[in-house]
């Protein structure tokens, strides 16, 4: 291995351990939702406004602070953020109401935002343009990672010890992910390109780039419809005991890891083929799941499939926003990638309040059929998206190939 790919490689280790602290704070309620709820006397569905809330936190976070902070030496920034992500912990980890609680997601919510937009544009630079989805999907094994272990400890954690001891936690391991940042993280990192109104306005008006946030938002938000109730799922339907949850939660995290690294190998050449596939699978999936999971076996092995393509979608939209975000508005490559970070968490809002909805309703089962519905929305979407992608192919070939040489399109 070379010395400038041994660095590249240390520094993408760095930022993954960032994002498996940031991961495992994000996903961590949803283990601890019957705790917390059970704890400070509230409904499941109200506990579930740590999963919601923080979401909306980063939603409105990302492009906003991103923006604000484009000039902060990216090193620099990488250390605040992972200040704000501890201070925030520490509130939640000694939080004695909803209130202080739910503040606290929001402040690391904030964090979150920031680092995984200029996360996900570092990584994609310290690497070959022909691996950037292959560097995007290490630093996102960090989340992948908070899922199989973070996740799933935590949730051990907060069963044995109370919830609160979950947050101290992270809190020790944003710790280690500020010290790493520190070490392996180059200083001269490409600086932020001061963003003006005018290309903000571009990137949320320009119908390609608008078109891939709404199918980031309805293709990952699919699955958190049923993720964010996944514990009380399956100890209320599936039958499951809360121990067997936490390992239930260990195994889920295994298959998130899986597809996780499989999409990023798939969306290194066609990121739009690749993800009309996963998101037709995905949702025939949580279709399946609808029947498949009042049953111990079926459930689990259909949880599992659901597990591999949660995640899998998630290079492969990152990487084509920053393709089109070069292509329509270079100037705004930074916040289009947090615009669509904050469609992610949009998608998590969205499908933990439909979620919500749904529970308090029509009742926990139902909530498949309609993940299932969302990510449906994701596939029609990312076909139209594919025809006009061939269509402007064809445009640069006629403009650029005035030979007609034959040219293939994703």
């Amino acid at each position: 291995m070379s010395e400038s790919k041994k660095r590249s490689t240390l520094a993408l280790l760095a930022l993954a351990i960032s994002a498996f602290a940031i991961g495992t704070t994000e996903f961590i309620s949803v283990g601890l939702l019957p705790l917390i709820s059970l704890d400070l006397q509230i409904p499941v569905t109200t506990a579930g406004l740590t999963v919601t809330l923080y979401a909306l936190g980063v939603t409105v976070g990302a492009p906003v602070l991103t923006s604000l902070t484009s000039r902060v030496p990216r090193k620099m920034l990488l250390f605040w953020i992972m200040a704000f992500f501890l201070v925030g912990n520490a509130i939640a980890a000694t939080a004695t109401s909803i209130t202080m609680l739910l503040i606290g997601r929001v402040v690391s919510a904030f964090a979150h935002g920031v680092f995984m937009s200029i996360g996900s544009t570092i990584a994609a630079d310290l690497v070959p343009n022909d691996r950037r989805a292959s560097a995007i999907s290490l630093m996102f094994t960090g989340l992948t990672v908070a899922t199989v272990t973070g996740v799933p400890l935590g949730t051990y954690l907060g069963q044995q010890l109370g919830w609160r001891t979950a947050f101290m936690a992270i809190v020790i391991v944003g710790v280690i992910a500020m010290i790493a940042n520190m070490l392996l993280v180059p200083s001269n990192l490409r600086k932020g390109v001061k963003t003006t109104f005018g290309d903000q306005l571009k990137l949320v008006t320009n119908s390609r780039l608008l078109l891939m946030f709404i199918i980031t938002t309805l293709g990952y938000g699919g699955t958190f419809v049923v993720f964010t109730y996944l514990s009380p799922l399956l100890t209320d339907i599936t039958g499951f005991t809360a121990g067997q949850v936490a390992v239930i939660l260990l195994v889920y995290g295994i298959a998130i890891a899986i597809g996780n690294m499989m999409g990023g190998k798939l969306a290194n050449r066609n990121p739009l083929s690749a993800l009309l596939i996963m998101f037709v699978i995905q949702a025939i999936v949580l279709f399946v799941l609808f029947a498949t999971v009042p049953f111990k076996v079926a459930g689990l092995i259909t949880i599992f499939f659901m597990g591999i393509l949660a995640f899998m979608n998630v290079p492969g939209l990152q990487v084509y926003v920053v393709i089109l975000a070069e292509r329509f508005v270079p100037s705004a490559k930074d916040v289009a990638s947090a615009i669509n970070i904050a469609a992610f968490n949009a998608g998590i809002a969205i499908g933990a309040y439909l979620g919500g909805v749904i529970t308090d309703t029509i009742g926990l089962v139902h909530t498949t059929w309609v993940g299932g519905i969302m990510v449906a929305g994701a596939v029609i979407l990312t076909a139209i998206s594919r025809v006009l992608e061939s269509k402007d192919g064809k445009s640069r070939v006629r403009k650029n190939n005035p030979n007609n040489q034959e040219v293939s399109f994703s």
